[in-house]
């Protein structure tokens, strides 16, 4: 049998295709032997990740291999102080990517958490109580309101049985249930016959067979999506791997052209074997993964501040990097609750402003007229009703529709105790999926008054007359008609329509629905949250495409679309039924799917489906949600993003960042804190690459020009993790350009460095090996030095030349005295800290003859000094040098 079928078959064929009598149950000994087939009503279980696999992850980068090979080779020549400094990189490397990825993955325990701990069933004919993780398909199950459905089953009796499935589908409200056979190509959130794990029971009592437990329930569904959808490296740790794979082609090129062209001029092998190995040991920022870590650390800080955690680094540049954002709508777009939003009155249509706490009929405050029909319309939902309200907080209990009502009539000074001092409650016709009412009666000594409320095609039959001011008049067929297509017309828009009805009564027993007196409609709607529209605004403006994905009604989501700026009322929307299989879609209709705005009554797989379409387009998503539908999509995103306050615990744990605030605009915070983070990546990656760009060149074009080797491995190591460190950690804590948002995201495919970066490291980097060669050239030709003297002098240059670096990497509009980078003082406090360690290691016995560098003397220093400044003087040529092409090729163009 089809587990996706049991909705469209009567109780008794599935009770027939199970082997189950309702009325008895399963026997003890047959539900043993069903335990032992199906296995216990649990979600599976993935092992998460081992720690020991995580970290020798840590070394299996094409990075780390260069450098442990040049370990080794150092190791050949009895270079131990080498080997001891490139095993120290290592360790260092990889204990940051350690702690970094080391976070287990919770989701799966979450949803486990989700059911019921125990169920009572029908058994031998006894109803008992057992662990829900001993069910079976084919018990027998009773629920009742308050419970937790513990499986997935087929309803086979139900009286004003409603579910809470928001966590599930996104229905605002519960979901009537009954018995009756729904069609077989019925989506889940239409399956009025099922009942699935992991939801709740809002009101009403059940008998149900379990047709689905364990891996086989939806939630055991959602689960594997969930295991399925494993996340794709963030797009920073792919630009770091390709700019990683980029050096190392670059660096064993370059090293095998020196030490070759070195050894077949009759250099000495073991020279050109150490400088290989400092060609390799420059060629690599082995700071650069320690500072980007550092520098996403503090923006995850930041953005911790700003009410948004993130569980995982790399997601603080992801969002930065987003070009489509799927979000979800209940909870997220929009509140989560129910309201009352408008009162059609045979008298005129009254809207209600919360903010304000005012009735507003076109545009204005009702008059005493229409006060009166509003009283008596909310009075009518006040009394009808089994919820009640906090207004001290805000709050309720009950049926979200019903507390809407409780609320509105607080505005009215309508409070449900008060009316029922005057109308006294003395019966109670519940509500009947069946037939989509209810009514209460109230009053006393002969005075009755029967309330009703419920779905306008129910009530509005019932109506043979309407309350039109304060007088009872006929209500004719037509007219019936007439409220009938706008209430149908209202729901269209996405409203959920109640009609409101009446009578007066001589006894409690009086039939409660014959010959009512119709008062009015209500239409309720799950507001729009108010901060969102601005939000998607910022989005639109920064270039970020902004996409609901709900399993709501096609009607709710258009209207709220509208309502936030998503889309115009005319949009078209998706529904999940229109939906073929995406892979299989031709590039045409995949691309109108990517244009569409608005998908409505979508499952959790077309979700997910939607996500790898728009991923295989080259965008970069990120998907909001709060339900545990919305799981799988979180996790197969690039950046998933839940709900902290109404989400559920699922897809907190499957995202990689999650709202404190629930709100919206907290993303795009979010997404601007990534642009800074990025920006500021790209800034220091440029400023690291130059200075070991120049590295490389003075390596190699002193072996190439026969001058002593300009640099030694554990000089070169010196720079790279502290000299550089440093400076580079503090542009990465810039502040950012206060514009960053009204550009669009940078191309999915752009690397860390695009062109006009690299055309930077190459520039700043030959300005930097200019000065230090030169350097070593006058120390060897005009100071006379002996060469270790000379190669300290060199060391130096390339030292106090990096630090004076820092200053070229600020806007090249911004004047040299007044930009972000004088002005950032964690700049200074670095370019501080590194001098006095220049100082130590040049003044210092013991870590002198370490890094093998001889004191200067005074000319030595004068010459340190002046060479070191080029690379800054060279910048600021460059940049005047491009100011005036510019302003001529603007002249140019305005000539012509």
């Amino acid at each position: 049998m089809d587990d996706r079928r049991w909705h469209s078959l009567t109780p008794a064929a599935v009770g027939d295709a199970l082997d189950v009598d309702p009325t008895r149950g399963l026997s003890a000994a047959e539900a043993a032997r069903r335990l032992v087939r199906h296995g216990p009503n649990a979600t599976r279980e993935r092992p998460p990740a081992a720690a020991i696999g995580i970290w020798v992850d840590q070394f299996r980068s094409a990075v780390v291999l260069l450098l442990a090979a040049a370990g080794a080779l150092s190791a050949m020549f009895g270079e131990w102080p080498q080997v001891a400094a490139i095993g120290a990189v290592l360790l260092i490397n990889a204990l940051v990517g350690f702690v970094t990825e080391l976070r287990a993955t919770r989701a799966m325990e979450a949803l486990r958490a989700l059911g019921a701990d125990t169920a009572r069933v029908r058994r031998d004919g006894r109803v008992a109580a057992i662990a829900a993780a001993d069910l079976v398909p084919g018990d027998i199950v009773l629920l009742d309101g308050g419970d937790i459905v513990p499986a997935d089953v087929r309803l086979v009796q139900a009286a004003s049985l409603a579910c809470d499935e928001s966590a599930l589908t996104g229905e605002s409200v519960p979901v009537d249930k009954a018995p009756a056979p729904v069609a077989e190509a019925a989506v889940l959130p239409d399956r009025a016959s099922m009942a699935y794990k992991g939801t709740a029971v809002a009101r009403g009592t059940a008998e149900a067979i379990v047709v689905g437990t364990g891996s086989a329930t939806e939630i055991g569904r959602i689960a594997t999506l969930v295991e399925e959808a494993e996340p794709e490296r963030s797009p920073l740790e792919r630009r770091l791997a390709r700019l990683s794979q980029q050096l190392i082609w670059v660096t064993l090129a370059l090293a095998a052209i020196i030490v070759g062209a070195g050894v077949a001029a009759g250099e000495d092998v073991v020279l050109m074997a150490e400088a290989g190995i400092a060609l390799a040991v420059a060629a690599i920022p082995e700071g650069l993964p320690v500072v980007a870590t550092l520098a996403l650390a503090r923006g995850m800080l930041r953005m911790a501040r700003a009410n948004a955690l993130v569980e995982r680094l790399s997601a603080v540049e992801t969002l930065g990097a987003t070009t489509v954002i799927l979000t979800d709508k209940t909870g997220t777009l929009t509140e989560n609750r129910m309201v009352v939003d408008r009162l059609v009155l045979p008298a005129g249509e009254v809207a209600i402003d919360y903010r304000d706490r005012l009735f507003l009929h076109d545009g204005a405050p009702v008059g005493p007229r229409l006060q009166e029909a509003v009283e008596t319309a909310l009075r009518i939902g006040v009394l009808c009703t089994n919820a009640s309200y906090d207004p001290e907080f805000g709050t309720g209990t009950g049926d979200p529709t019903e507390i809407a009502f409780l609320h509105a009539g607080h505005l009215a000074g309508l409070e449900r105790e008060a009316c029922l001092t005057v109308y006294p409650e003395v019966a109670e016709y519940a509500f009947d999926s069946a037939s989509k009412r209810m009514a209460t009666v109230h009053g006393s000594d002969e005075r009755y008054l029967i309330a009703v409320k419920g779905a306008p095609e129910s009530v509005l039959p019932e109506c043979d007359a309407v309350l039109l001011e304060g007088a009872v008049r006929p209500l004719d067929e037509a007219a019936r008609a007439r409220w009938a297509a706008l209430a149908d017309d209202l729901a269209h828009r996405g409203l959920r329509m109640l009609a409101l009805a009446c009578k007066p009564a001589e006894s409690p027993a009086t039939a409660p629905y014959p010959g009512l007196t119709f008062v009015g409609l209500a239409a309720l709607h799950d507001p729009p949250r108010s901060d969102v529209g601005e939000a998607i605004r910022a989005c639109q403006d920064a270039g970020i495409t902004v996409v609901m994905v709900t399993g709501d009604h096609a009607g709710t989501a258009r209207s709220i679309s509208h309502a936030v700026g998503l889309a115009d009322r005319t949009a078209r929307v998706i529904t999940g039924g229109e939906l073929a299989p995406l892979a299989t879609l031709p590039p045409e209709a995949r691309r109108d799917v990517r244009e569409t705005a608005v998908f409505a009554r979508v499952s959790p797989e077309q979700k997910l489906g939607l996500i790898r379409l728009f991923q295989q387009a080259g965008e970069v998503v990120a998907m909001t949600g709060d339900g545990v539908n919305d799981a799988p999509a979180l996790r197969q995103a690039d950046i998933g993003i839940a709900m902290g306050l109404r989400g559920t615990q699922v897809a907190r744990e499957a995202a990689d960042i999650v709202l404190r605030d629930d709100a919206f605009p907290t993303i795009v915070a979010a997404i601007r804190e990534g642009r800074i983070i990025f920006g500021n990546i790209r800034r220091f990656a440029t400023y690291l690459l130059s200075c070991n760009l120049s590295e490389v060149l003075i390596v190699g074009l002193g072996v190439i020009a026969g001058l002593p080797l300009p640099l030694l491995p554990l000089q070169i190591l010196f720079l790279n993790l502290v000299t550089d460190v440093f400076p580079a950690f503090a542009l990465g804590l810039g502040e950012g350009r206060a514009n960053v948002m009204d550009q669009p995201p940078r191309p999915p495919r752009e690397g860390i460095l695009a062109g006009r970066q690299w055309r930077q490291v190459v520039g700043y980097g030959g300005l930097i090996t200019a000065a230090t060669l030169g350097a070593l050239v006058v120390a060897l030709e005009l100071l006379a030095l002996t060469p270790g003297e000379a190669v300290s002098i060199s060391f130096l240059t390339l030292a106090l030349a990096q630090l004076w670096h820092v200053f070229n990497m600020r806007a090249d509009t911004a004047p040299l005295w007044r930009n972000d980078i004088v002005g950032n003082p964690y700049v200074w406090g670095a370019l501080v800290l590194c001098t006095a360690l220049l100082l130590l290691a040049t003044y210092l016995p013991a870590l002198a003859a370490v890094l093998s560098i001889v004191p200067p003397s005074a000319d030595g220093w004068l010459l340190v000094l002046g060479a070191s400044a080029v690379p800054v003087v060279g910048g600021e040529i460059f940049r005047l040098g491009r100011r005036i092409l510019h302003a001529g090729a603007v002249e140019r163009e305005r000539r012509a």
